[in-house]
């Protein structure tokens, strides 16, 4: 039978069982209260559980590695659960060196081995995944990624938790979405819900794993609403998980990681905010700093002419010798290995301003800190951008931290561990442009929620003047310009278009009567520069059309010329639009069967013929009000910056 191109398609065979069975629960939309509460938890008990392991096998590792050989016990917040006792350690400074040489090339070995992607920080590539790939993550990433940060963090590398659970949580959410079948769009939701039930459990921040997962993906302020709430599901059902059946004992579950020790920190005056001002100059520009060593880092490993398998070894034996580099030109201060490992404990002393067990004096206090900040950049850069696996919110906070306490000290305040609190909220919320969840972040991590005054105007004069420069490369500005988000944007803006203003009603058609001879046709095909022919009878009311394409059908038989009429040829079940449909209706339609142009009939009288609509003027017609989207929005931007001017 002649297809046309305007009748109805043939109908496709049915999907097999199990793909409708894979559909029924994406079918079911049942919202928050049904679907995504059932979904979201899901990937929080498999993202707390997988938090759990890593934080096992981060303390074994760290154990049986530093500990035991290199005589090394890296610090801890007040809030981690230890595993194991060390008593009685002597601290071998070649071992440290050796230890951390082979935990860079283990990692590296497994990691480009098994999974490449999962070099690295990790929320970079989570992002990435959610943007660019669907929402797709590779089955085997969640556990490489595990083993493989749990080797770099546990044998010294400079990095943190953040990237490698995110990532680990990415995977698990993309790995159910895809067991069930999900559309792209619930596998990208699911995938972010991961990322918040891996911070939160983790860090034991249930409300900011939420917000976090859902600002980390943009540039701008922009906020992935879609996942706000089933990450804030995850998130708190892997927090229960991780403070349930977490390493260590009961006075370590569901407590902040940095202890309840702050209380006695409070804004009590305005006149604190000319320090903060400072420090928030001071933030940007170490920020700043900080993200091109990163970058040219990453450069340089990558131009090294070898297999990319030993370029973590090489980095980790690097950040070794600054490490100890640092610790022999300080005298042997014990905080400045700090720059090694996650660096939490001293980071804790310097958010209690617990450094007078050492009876030194502010400025050598104040030397300590900036060498570990700066110390911490280089370590971190040597760990993950020769490839070794792990974050780079963990050493953000230890920069910030140790930065707002430097600067604390040395506008002479009773406090530091104020301004270190602060620092910390505004260092990672300007390198990342992800204020908002940095400060509920921070809060959560020290149990102080009365800095958030402080927090919020350090956090944003830090994310202002840090817009030109960020951690994650690959966060797009907003979701207009994000590819999983592209298609949402064109149905908005063809949605606002009618086919009224688009379709052509001034330009000559020519109609060919129902009674027409196919040899009359021939002509009329000849001497036209149509594609489409509307048909009417009698009485000029349209009853159907035909394509030149559907008269070339007929040419080899010249015996039917003069047999055949228009009737014959043309389709009568017709793909139409009316002025009153939107662009996003006819786009669909056009589609729909792969068409050029359609018919435009009058609502009230489908027999009355209007005009034609073309795709190429509908899409026109959609660049034109995308320009003028943007055009407004660029004005916008640009007179509250001369009001705010």
């Amino acid at each position: 039978m002649l297809h046309t191109g305007f009748g109805p398609t043939p109908r496709s065979r049915g999907p097999h069982v199990l793909e409708r069975l894979g559909r029924l629960l994406p079918a079911l939309e049942v919202k928050t209260t049904g679907k995504w509460f059932l979904l979201s938890g899901l990937v929080g008990v498999v993202t707390g559980l997988g938090a759990i392991l890593f934080q096992l096998l981060c303390q074994i590792v760290v154990h049986f590695t530093l500990v035991s050989l290199a005589g090394f016990q890296p610090g801890e917040a007040a809030g981690e659960s230890p595993l194991f006792e060390a008593h009685d350690v002597v601290f071998r400074p070649w071992a440290l060196v050796l230890v951390m040489a082979l935990g860079g090339l283990v990692s590296g070995v497994i990691v480009y081995a098994f999974a490449p992607e999962a070099a690295g920080p990790g929320t970079d590539a989570a992002i990435d995944a959610f943007h660019n790939r669907r929402g797709v993550v590779r089955a085997r990433v969640p556990f490489v990624k595990t083993i493989a940060s749990a080797i770099t963090l546990g044998t010294g590398g400079s990095a943190g938790r953040e990237g490698p659970i995110a990532q680990i949580g990415a995977g698990f959410g993309s790995m159910v979405a895809g067991a069930l079948g999900l559309s792209d769009r619930d596998r990208r939701i699911l995938l972010a819900a991961g990322m918040g039930a891996g911070v939160g459990a983790i860090f034991r921040s249930p409300l900011a794993g939420a917000l976090f997962s859902a600002e980390i993906l943009y540039r701008e302020e922009e906020l992935e609403s879609d996942v706000i709430v089933p990450a804030a599901f995850s998130a708190i059902v892997g927090y229960a998980v991780f403070g349930s059946f977490g390493p260590g004992g009961s006075d370590y579950h569901f407590v902040p990681l940095f202890g309840e020790t702050l209380g006695r920190y409070r804004f009590e005056t305005a006149t604190e905010l000319f320090p903060l001002t400072v420090l928030a100059l001071v933030l940007v520009f170490v920020g700043m700093l900080y993200i091109r060593v990163l970058s040219w880092t990453r450069e340089a490993f990558d131009r090294i002419p070898v297999v990319p398998h030993v370029k973590p070894m090489i980095g980790a034996t690097l950040a070794a010798l600054v490490g100890l580099a640092g610790y022999y030109a300080m005298g042997a201060h014990p905080h400045v290995l700090s720059v090694l490992s996650t660096g939490y404990g001293t980071l804790q002393d310097a958010l209690v301003g617990d450094f007078d067990e050492v009876g030194e004096g502010t400025w050598t206090v104040v030397g300590v800190l900036f060498t570990v900040a700066f110390g911490k950049i280089l370590t971190t850069s040597l760990t993950t951008g020769s490839g070794g696996s792990g974050g780079v919110f963990g050493p953000s906070m230890v920069i910030g931290g140790c930065l707002g306490a430097a600067v604390g000290l040395l506008f002479r305040s009773e406090h530091p561990g104020f301004y270190a609190v602060v620092g910390m909220t505004g260092f990672f919320g300007g390198c990342a442009h992800a204020p908002i969840s940095t400060i509920i972040m921070v809060s959560e991590l020290t149990g102080e929620y009365k800095l958030l005054v402080p927090a919020m105007w350090v956090s944003a004069l830090c994310f202002l003047l840090s817009r030109r420069f960020t951690l994650y490369s690959r966060q797009v500005p907003t979701r207009l310009e994000s590819p999983a988000h592209r298609g949402d944007f064109i149905v908005d803006v063809l949605e606002g278009i009618r086919v009224e203003e688009v379709y052509r009603k001034d330009v000559d058609v020519t109609f060919v009567p129902e009674r027409m001879t196919l040899d009359q046709i021939v002509h009329v095909v000849a001497e036209t520069q149509q594609h489409y022919y509307p048909v009417i009878d009698d009485q000029n009311r349209f009853v159907g059309i035909f394509s030149s394409d559907d008269v070339r059908s007929y040419l080899f038989d010249e015996t039917i010329w003069q047999l055949a009429v228009a009737r014959d040829v043309m389709v009568t079940d017709v793909v139409s639009v009316t002025p009153d449909d939107d662009l996003n209706t006819a786009l669909r339609r056009f589609t729909a069967i792969n068409l050029d142009e359609l018919p435009v009939l009058d609502p009230n009288d489908p027999s009355r013929f209007l005009g034609m609509i073309r795709r190429k003027e509908t899409i026109a017609a959609y660049n034109r009000a995308l320009l003028e989207h943007k055009q407004v929005s660029e004005a916008s931007v640009t007179g509250s910056s001369t009001t705010s001017t």
